[in-house]
């Protein structure tokens, strides 16, 4: 590393060049706008820079121009919208290092990492952009009356969408749930999270060059109670990633306006290792599954549950894998695990560690700040002898922590994955694949990996992604995961003659009654659907 974390090819120049992509009314700037705000680098502490701060007069500014686009986009054909999210792809893989660097730069993570959201965000491009036509098609369905009623489901947009995005996956969940809203032919107001909002102005600018006309995808910075508040009121739908309990004010603010509303929160998810699992596969797979990210992604696993006849085989390959990941700040992929973000998120991780351990848990391998490496490094670390009543085992850490308990029939594991209010994500590690999937059944949770920690789920763009109970509504990838952006309308074309009685008056209506009563009864014999 050098003396600053800051990326040599970022200049000034170039920043504000991003900023300008946020959405604000210079006449509305007053001595009461809020100032602007500025993220630190989670690598030395150093700042970034400074982001306007929007104010709710900017937001809805940023809806009206948005707004006043939209129907002509919605209007272009569906092969060109794709057009623009092929080209975003292409220049995406193409500058790739670029946003790289700032994704570190703002978030601290490793460059694996931070690649790891290029690739997802470009199958996202790709994928939206070739099956769109398939998932927006025009669906005929039976009319009311056989031969003489014709009619078709539509897909149409919603009109803006507003995205409100974290910082720990600041391409990927800032990105990847914009591309299918324009490409249903929405535009889109994101709120960017403070910490990592230059990535998603790189990106913006980035789009702009492949062919996206200014006012559809607008940008606005600022806190989450001005800002995500004043664009949860004014836009057509929300998609939402974040806590659970911000989800909740979120949630309950979008139904006040009889606004959808998709919601992507928190998890606690689990891991189970059967008797018949390979064990070393399985502790590989937990240690990626637990220490991506710095353990900063909804999806991570937090809780291991392992059968206890093999218990003790398996800690110990747990801890030697563990031990074996290589922590530092670089712009290289010479590191496996990177910094924690910020100090806040650094400060429940140490919490909760020493809670536990003040409360009897025994640290098996980590456990201990490394401010040789970095401000906000944290070891990866695994516990054990964590017990309910423990902030470890009742809450979501969101940190490199995960914990180990052991488990004597699958019965007991199901119903120790399925503890506690969240559903997001979990896995089953076993030689027998289906014994897995009959308990993947039983187990609530939105995706459930076999033999896989989390990434087979999450990368399979073609399935649906999301949680149950307190982790959240909705889904993105998929079908749904565009659909969600569109309304459903019926439109009913009637042939020959109009539905219903030919005339006024009491016989004509009964005997249009008994001729429709008999057509009922025929069918029903006809066993017609």
């Amino acid at each position: 590393m050098t003396r600053s974390s800051r990326p040599a090819w970022v200049t000034d120049e170039l920043i504000a060049q991003w900023c300008a992509w946020v959405r604000q009314d210079a006449s509305r700037r007053g001595p009461d706008s809020a100032e602007p705000v500025t993220a630190v680098a989670p690598f030395d502490l150093a700042p970034i820079t400074a982001v306007p701060a929007c104010t709710p007069q900017d937001v809805t500014a940023a809806v009206a121009g948005a707004r006043a686009d939209q129907p002509e986009w919605a209007g272009t054909p569906l092969r060109r919208r794709a057009g623009v999210v092929l080209a975003f792809h292409d220049l995406l893989l193409e500058r790739q290092d670029q946003v790289m660097d700032l994704i570190q730069w703002e978030t601290g993570k490793a460059r694996y990492h931070a690649w790891q959201e290029v690739a997802q965000v470009a199958a996202i491009a790709r994928h939206y952009a070739r099956r769109a036509r398939h998932y927006l098609a025009p669906h005929p369905v039976r009319g009311m009356v056989p031969g003489l009623t014709k009619v078709k489901e539509v897909r149409v947009p919603k009109g803006v969408v507003g995205v409100i995005s974290p910082w720990n996956y600041p391409l990927y969940l800032g990105v990847g749930d914009v591309l299918p809203a324009l490409t249903a032919g929405n535009a889109v107001v994101s709120k960017a999270d403070s910490q990592t909002a230059l990535t998603m102005l790189w990106t913006r600018a980035l789009m702009a060059e492949a062919g996206l006309p200014d006012e559809l995808w607008q940008i606005v910075t600022g806190t989450g109670a001005v800002v995500g508040t004043a664009l949860v009121d004014a836009v057509d739908f929300v998609c939402f990633t974040g806590s659970t309990a911000t989800g909740r004010i979120v949630a309950e603010r979008a139904a006040r306006r009889l606004v959808g509303a998709s919601l992507e929160l928190g998890g606690k998810n689990p891991l189970i290792v059967r008797e018949d699992a390979d064990i070393t596969a399985a502790a590989a797979g937990t240690v990626v599954a637990a220490f991506a990210n710095t353990g900063q992604m909804c999806i991570h696993i937090e809780r291991v549950y392992v059968h206890e006849k093999i218990y003790d085989a398996f800690r110990a390959e747990l801890v030697r894998a563990t031990r074996a990941l290589r922590l530092g700040q670089s712009y290289d992929y010479s590191a496996d695990i990177g910094s924690l973000t910020s100090a806040a998120q650094f400060e429940a991780v140490e919490t909760h560690v020493d809670g536990a351990v003040a409360e009897g848990a025994t640290v098996l391998v980590g456990g201990r700040a490394r401010p040789d490496i970095g401000p906000l490094f944290y070891e990866p670390t695994v516990l054990e002898g964590v017990t309910p009543g423990m902030a470890v085992c009742d809450e979501e850490t969101f940190g490199p922590v995960l914990s180990l308990y052991a488990y004597g029939a699958d019965s007991e594991a199901v119903g120790l994955a399925n503890q506690g209010t969240y559903g997001l994500s979990a896995s089953i590690w076993s030689k027998d694949s289906h014994e897995a999937g009959r308990m993947a059944m039983r187990i609530r949770a939105g995706s459930v990996n076999i033999n896989d920690g989390a990434a087979a789920a999450a990368g399979s763009i073609e399935a649906g992604m999301g949680g149950m109970g307190d982790s959240g509504l909705g889904r993105r990838h998929g079908a749904e995961g565009i659909r969600k952006y569109t309304e459903s309308q019926t439109v009913a074309t009637q042939r020959l003659l109009p539905l219903g009685p030919p005339k006024p008056g009491q016989s004509a209506v009964e005997r249009f009654v008994r001729r429709t009563n008999g057509q009922l009864a025929m069918l029903r014999r006809l066993r017609v659907r």
